[in-house]
């Protein structure tokens, strides 16, 4: 255990939450919150500006998902190590976590019992994992030897994945530019590649889609 605490980013869209997630990892003396953020964009750049030891980040928030913020931060803050604190008791999301640089994949529904181990054994190395995700992991490696499937399926690059969010969200292509820093037409560009890599027509697809896989809530 180092002198100075684990200096934690925390973020989540629900201010109760966070409220409660702070007052557990406050209450350790080798924890310490230095920073909020109340969606996945707000906590990329509260971590540029913090530089925090660990983020703790939500999956499901407006702008950028937790995982699309995670990948952002594996890239931009290497140092800061990636905590998944989520309600989702679910497979694909926890694979994808994994993919995207986080150290460890904790239940909201035990929180209280799992979260300050996990941030402990995070800062130590190891990695952090609930009882069910252990066994996702072993089935996953054995049915990837049966099938011999290596190699990533994800067919949206992370930008195309940004901009689908996003216009799902409901965002124009000015909003988007100016949020994303790009020029419109680079977003209609992405847009159509995004449309026809999924093979969908439209926005209301778009949608479906992106409620179907966890990129925006119903």
């Amino acid at each position: 255990m180092t002198d100075s605490p684990t200096r934690i980013l925390l973020a989540d869209d629900h201010a109760l939450v966070r409220r409660g997630v702070r007052l557990i990892l406050d209450a350790e003396p080798d924890l310490t919150v230095v920073a909020e953020a109340d969606d996945g964009a707000e906590a990329v750049a509260r971590a540029r500006e913090h530089r925090p030891d660990l983020a703790v980040l939500d999956i499901a928030m407006p702008r950028l998902t937790g995982l699309q913020a995670a990948r952002e931060l594996s890239r931009s803050c290497p140092e800061t190590r990636i905590l998944i604190l989520t309600m989702y008791d679910n497979e694909q999301y926890f694979f994808e976590a994994l993919g995207a640089g986080a150290s460890g994949y904790v239940l909201k529904s035990v929180a209280d019992r799992d979260l300050v181990e996990a941030c402990r054994a995070t800062m130590r190395g190891e990695p952090f994992l609930y009882p069910g995700a252990v066994d996702a992991l072993i089935r996953d490696h054995l049915d990837r030897v049966r099938e011999g499937v290596t190699g990533s399926s994800r067919t949206l690059t992370d930008r195309e994945e940004e901009i689908l969010k996003l216009v799902a969200e409901g965002h124009t292509s000015q909003q988007i530019a100016d949020l994303l820093v790009i020029s419109p037409k680079t977003v209609e560009r992405h847009r159509a590649n995004v449309l026809q890599k999924l093979g969908l027509k439209d926005r209301l697809e778009l949608t479906r889609y992106a409620i179907r896989v966890g990129l925006i809530e119903p």
